[in-house]
């Protein structure tokens, strides 16, 4: 078990992260929603400029998710915790 924060659920089936479950887990989802929304906005005229806006946003989401995320990633099918 990790000692890190727990800002989402594991997901039940796959491999990677759930919904949030802490308020923290919150901000960030939504702080890159809106992020993704308003570059999109920003850029719509630029595909190549909003796609290199993209990749870093959400690599550092799936970090932040990665190592947020109780019990951390891995491939879960149903209740074999």
């Amino acid at each position: 078990m990790r000692d890190g924060p727990e800002w989402f659920a594991p997901r039940r089936y796959g491999y990677g992260t759930g919904r949030p479950i802490a308020w923290q887990g919150w901000i960030v989802s939504l702080a890159y929603a809106g992020a993704i929304v308003g570059l999109a906005l920003l850029l719509r005229d630029n595909r190549l400029q909003m796609i290199a806006a993209f990749i870093p946003l959400t690599a550092a989401f799936l970090v932040i998710a990665a190592k947020t995320t109780r019990g951390g990633w891995r491939w879960r099918w149903g209740d074999d915790d």
